[in-house]
């Protein structure tokens, strides 16, 4: 590289490190800045000689690694500081655990360590372990879930910088995260995140039918936003009515969810109804919480017939992750949602 190229680079560098702090700054100490910069220091010591397969330095990968596990999930500095650190260990000679330790502490070496470990696990797995006990052996690995967040934050950023990798190379990774770190997202309530590892599977996995349904979705775009508003308008009214605090948010679902629906039922895209969710969040105190859910399904259900075998009610008795929410299928109109 030129030296006026190595410039530009360490600017963009230097960039991404300003905006992961902008990310976390409002509940960074001084202490948590120190320790991010100090983490970040060696990761860019330790990752100094190393290209990812695109070309660009290595040390983007930890940097966007931690901004997902500052903004996607909202650890602390100690995790970003890990996450910073994750590959260290693995990939430089001149670090070992001990080191982090002493520069870090017992805390951020743990996870370090566990990081480690688990990409040696992925490494000397053989091919015919099945999913489900590759999945018990990361949860259990480590007592410190956040190894296995700043995992799955890892296995996130890799599936969406893999255009350079081999076409082989890419169906594999992408197979293992649909079955292992989708999941796994799920299980610990990373719903978000778990959505996005999904369709990156399906788009290297099935790559025609990633497209297909991705151009269907956007040519529907325009319609469904149309019944979304409609639907919130129309209960938007009944709520406000009653003194509510409250959002409405619709969304598509995912082109994977979408796949499911038309595998799981035998129908095509244009066959399946409920192509997005609506959720109304609302503000209340712990005492009339359960309350209020009941009284906004009151309220949807006098505008749009409910289905009540879809019913799930996960305020009376909440998910393991503390995910609490109800959940209904309603027919509209024209379809359901």
């Amino acid at each position: 590289m030129t030296d006026v190229e190595i410039e530009k680079e360490n600017a963009a560098i230097a960039k991404e490190y300003k905006e992961l702090l902008k990310i976390s700054y409002r509940m960074l100490t001084d202490e948590d800045k120190k320790l991010i910069r100090k983490a970040f220091d060696v990761a860019v010591d330790a990752h100094k000689d190393q290209r990812r397969k695109s070309g660009e330095a290595y040390i983007f990968h930890p940097i966007a690694v931690a901004k997902i596990v500052a903004s996607e999930i909202g650890l602390d500095a100690t995790s970003i500081a890990a996450a910073l650190l994750h590959d260290v260990v693995e990939d430089n000679d001149n670090y070992k655990i001990d080191n982090i330790e002493q520069l870090f502490g017992e805390t951020v070496a743990r996870i370090v360590d566990g990081l480690t470990k688990i990409s040696s696990l992925n490494k000397d797995m053989d091919v015919s372990m099945q999913a489900e006990n590759f999945r018990k052996m990361l949860l259990t690995l480590n007592d410190d879930v956040r190894v296995i967040i700043i995992k799955i934050a890892d296995r996130l950023h890799n599936m969406q910088t893999m255009e350079s990798m081999r076409p082989d190379k890419q169906v594999k990774i992408a197979s293992e995260t649909i079955y292992i770190y989708a999941p796994l997202a799920h299980r610990i309530g990373l719903y978000n995140i778990k959505t996005e590892l999904e369709d990156l599977g399906l788009k290297y996995t099935e790559p025609e039918v990633y497209n297909s349904i991705k151009d269907k979705i956007e040519d529907s775009k325009e319609g469904q936003q149309a019944y979304i508003n409609s639907f919130s308008d129309i209960s938007e009214n009944s709520l406000k009515q009653e003194g509510l605090n409250y959002t409405i948010k619709g969304s598509m679902k995912s082109i994977f969810s979408m796949r499911r629906k038309m595998l799981n039922q035998n129908v095509t895209f244009e066959e399946i109804y409920d192509k997005f969710a609506i959720r109304i969040i609302y503000k209340s105190d712990a005492q009339n919480e359960k309350f209020l859910a009941w009284k906004i399904y009151s309220i949807v259900t006098d505008h749009f017939t409910p289905t009540p075998v879809r019913l799930r009610d996960w305020i009376s008795s909440p998910k393991s992750t503390g995910y609490e929410a109800l959940h209904i299928t309603v027919m509209g109109r024209k379809v359901k949602c």
